[in-house]
């Protein structure tokens, strides 16, 4: 079974729209990832000391990721995928033998040079800079997305 985490600096409040957003995504990838042999989809909210900076942060960042794991890098300055492309690359995964991926978002100031560079996928969700928040919801429905796709369900249509 590939287990996957998102690690992101900050916390999202119980209370605000994108918390349940994020909780139904959730629940949907681990009841449709099962079958493909992922999941769970867990989630890491990181918060180093404020004002300490991208390297605190980068720091609890890594002390989130599982010995292993295959690290991909949320950034603006990444590459795009298509969402089957997503899927492809989770199908990569899992079938190259990773047993977690790791999806990393970092704060205000983004992810410190040496966390992209290290990462095995930097990846982008286009060109305009997203809310941390927005990001981690749609991180959360891109990777739904991806086992509909794997799994043959109607919910992505191209």
């Amino acid at each position: 079974m590939m287990r996957l985490h998102v690690a992101a600096v900050g916390r999202i409040r119980a209370d605000v729209p994108e918390r349940a957003l994020i909780r139904d995504y959730q629940t949907r990838f681990d009841r449709t990832a099962r079958a493909l042999n992922m999941g769970p989809l867990a989630e890491h909210e990181v918060e180093p000391k404020r004002g300490t900076g991208p390297a605190a942060e980068a720091d609890a960042l890594r002390k989130a990721i599982p010995a292993g794991a295959a690290v991909v890098a949320l950034d603006e300055r990444g590459g795009t995928l298509s969402s089957p492309g997503l899927a492809d690359r989770l199908e990569s995964f899992r079938d190259n033998g990773r047993s977690d991926v790791a999806f990393l978002i970092g704060g205000a100031d983004g992810l410190l040079r040496e966390v992209r560079e290290d990462a095995e996928l930097a990846l982008s969700f286009g060109p305009m800079v997203w809310p941390h928040m927005l990001a981690r919801v749609m991180l959360f429905e891109q990777l739904y997305r991806a086992a509909t796709i794997l799994a043959g369900g109607p919910y992505h249509r191209s």
